[in-house]
């Protein structure tokens, strides 16, 4: 089975952020990693070339094959602010329906600016995440 592409890694967080070109989407991309620093009490970590992802927790494939992850991350996209809700959002509605402007993919909440939702209710969501993904750590 082939290897992760996107690892944890030893690049600078802050050098990365400040690369970002877009001085709004830089601003907020600081906030974010502010408040999930803040909610998950982890030191911010590049894994790849463009995720800042908090923790880790490890999964395990049908195959039986263990691999790392981050417990929530996000990137500052092109065209969006990527969080990695890595619990996915199912069990979430209450909290969404007041969230505020968003797009959902699977594991991903894809927002333009930080000020399109509550950061209170996005605090809860990271943190309920991350709640869940540490009770099912293997």
């Amino acid at each position: 089975m082939a290897e992760l592409k996107t690892k944890k890694n030893d690049a600078n967080v802050e050098d990365f952020l400040n690369s970002v070109e877009n001085e709004k989407k830089r601003a907020d991309s600081f906030a974010i990693m502010n408040l999930m620093q803040e909610v998950t009490g982890e030191k911010p970590a590049m894994w790849g070339n463009s995720i800042v992802g908090f923790g880790s927790y490890t999964y395990k494939y049908a195959s039986g094959r263990k691999a790392d992850w981050m417990l929530t991350g996000f990137s500052p996209r092109k065209q969006y602010l990527t969080l990695y809700i890595m619990s996915g959002f199912e069990q979430y509605d209450n909290l969404l329906d007041k969230l505020g402007k968003y797009k959902l993919g699977k594991s991903c909440l894809y927002i333009k600016k930080l000020e399109d939702v509550d950061q209170d209710v996005l605090r809860e969501l990271v943190r309920q995440s991350v709640e869940y993904m540490k009770k099912i750590s293997v």
